[in-house]
Formats: C-alpha cells, sequence, structure tokens
C-alpha cells in the first residue's frame, strides 16, 4: 500500500517515456540521468525516505539531526531530472536562448511544488493519523520548503553546466584568430 503510493508517479513517469518512445526518444544521457533518479526514487520507497540507511550513515559521519536521505532524492530530483527537461523544452516547443536555460528550472520548482502538495493531500486522505510520517518531515515544519530549493540548486547547477558545456563547445567550432 506504501509502496505504491511512493511509487504512483514513478510508475506513470516510465509508462509515459514508453508510449512517447517511438515518437520522441530522448538522449542517451537523458535515459541515464532519469535511470539514475529513479533508483534512488526506488531505495528511498524501499525503506521509506527518512529511514533509508544510507542516510542514517551520512547522519551519523556528519553528526546531523536528521536523516537527509530525502534532501539527497529532492537534490538529486532537480540535478539529473532538468537536463531532460531541457532536451524536451529544446525539441518539442523548440525554446531558444534565455528560455533553453530558465525554463528547465522553472520547471523543476513548479513539478517540485507540485509533489509536495499533491504528497500533503494524500497524507490527509489516505492516512491523517500519519500524515508527518508519511510526509517524512522528521519534525521540520519547513521541510517542504526545503525540499524545493535543494531541487532548485539541482536544477540551476545542471543548467550552469549545461550552459557552460554549450559555451566550450561554441569555442571550439569557431575558426581560429588569424
Amino acid at each position: 500500500h506504501d509502496w505504491f503510493l511512493e511509487n504512483i508517479l514513478a510508475i506513470g513517469l516510465v509508462i509515459v517515456l514508453i508510449a512517447i518512445y517511438r515518437e520522441f526518444p530522448l538522449s542517451d544521457l537523458s535515459y541515464l540521468l532519469l535511470t539514475v533518479f529513479l533508483t534512488l526514487h526506488a531505495v528511498g520507497a524501499h525503506y521509506t525516505y527518512s529511514k533509508v540507511p544510507l542516510g542514517f550513515w551520512i547522519q551519523d559521519m556528519l553528526g546531523l539531526d536528521r536523516n537527509h536521505f530525502d534532501r539527497i532524492a529532492h537534490f538529486s530530483f532537480g540535478l539529473l531530472l532538468a537536463y531532460p527537461l531541457r532536451e524536451l523544452f529544446l525539441r518539442r516547443v523548440q525554446v531558444q536562448g534565455f528560455w533553453a536555460y530558465y525554463l528547465p528550472i522553472s520547471g523543476i520548482l513548479a513539478l517540485s511544488g507540485f509533489f509536495e502538495i499533491l504528497e500533503s493531500w494524500v497524507a490527509l486522505l489516505v492516512s491523517p493519523e500519519l500524515g508527518e510520517a508519511y510526509l517524512g518531515t522528521q519534525g521540520d515544519e519547513w521541510d517542504a520548503q526545503k525540499d524545493m530549493t535543494v531541487a532548485v540548486i539541482g536544477a540551476f547547477l545542471t543548467i550552469m553546466l549545461t550552459y557552460a558545456h554549450s559555451k566550450l563547445v561554441t569555442q571550439k567550432s569557431l575558426p581560429a584568430p588569424s
């Protein structure tokens, strides 16, 4: 029951990717990034994000007051999904220039916020008495906002790396000064 709730959006994403594959295949890099994120999500869903052993190890090593695996997953959401989202904007919507860099970050923020709201609705509808445990806030009233923030930071890093790579490729393709 909990496993299904945790994975319904991930399963939906995989179904959409399979459905659009023939008409709109993504790059190998996008599929790799999506796979890494879905693997992180599967680990979090298996253990429950606030109880992932890697998170406890990090907590112990750094002397933190909580298991931060959920923050790692949210950061990874932005870091790993901004590139496929940018690819979608470039190829499907054909955005260019500033918008090709801005829209993926904005999209990650929107998706992250949507997920946080959806997660709170599910907690209220399915199990109000277990809401905090399901949400994995670990006593942090600002958990949703912090999760969204780290997702945007991850997306920003990816987009900055993409921008730097684009500039580097452009410079290398220019003729040498004579």
